[in-house]
């Protein structure tokens, strides 16, 4: 089986993301995304945002907000890789992503990506702004491509 890259519509990424990824919804929006096909049908997507962090939101800085594949394997680092690539065809400096603190990272890693830093995770629900968390709320790693 041959993977090869595809363009991709948003409403094409909402659909995968809906049937495919494990904890969380589709984006709001997004700059651009990307696929893997293995021949026949997309096996893996990729959204890439502005950053969700107003500290990362420079303007040379964009987000990974979605990675998801159907289990094909290595799909994710074939993703990961080629949203850099584009990020920088773009212009942008510098590409940042999270995973749970359970995840390992195989695939940034894989894909030239390095860990960088920790969050706390948490509620972004606070008294002036109450929200529904809909979101795992534990620690993450922040991992980043320059």
């Amino acid at each position: 089986m041959k993977l090869a890259l595809q363009p991709i519509t948003f409403a094409e990424v909402q659909v995968f993301l809906r049937q495919w990824h494990a904890h969380h919804l589709p984006p709001q929006g997004w700059k651009f995304g990307l696929a893997v096909n293995d021949g026949s049908n997309v096996v893996g997507v990729i959204t890439i945002g502005r950053p969700v962090a107003r500290h990362l939101d420079n303007g040379w800085t964009l987000e990974v907000t979605r990675c998801c594949t159907d289990g094909t394997p290595h799909v994710a680092s074939k993703l990961y890789a080629a949203a850099w690539r584009a990020t920088r065809a773009l212009g942008y400096q510098r590409l940042v992503t999270y995973t749970l603190s359970t995840e390992r990272g195989t695939s940034l890693r894989a894909a030239g990506y390095r860990l960088v830093g920790h969050t706390q995770g948490g509620s972004w629900s606070c008294p002036s702004r109450p929200r529904v968390d809909t979101h795992p709320l534990a620690q993450k790693h922040l991992w980043e491509a320059t």
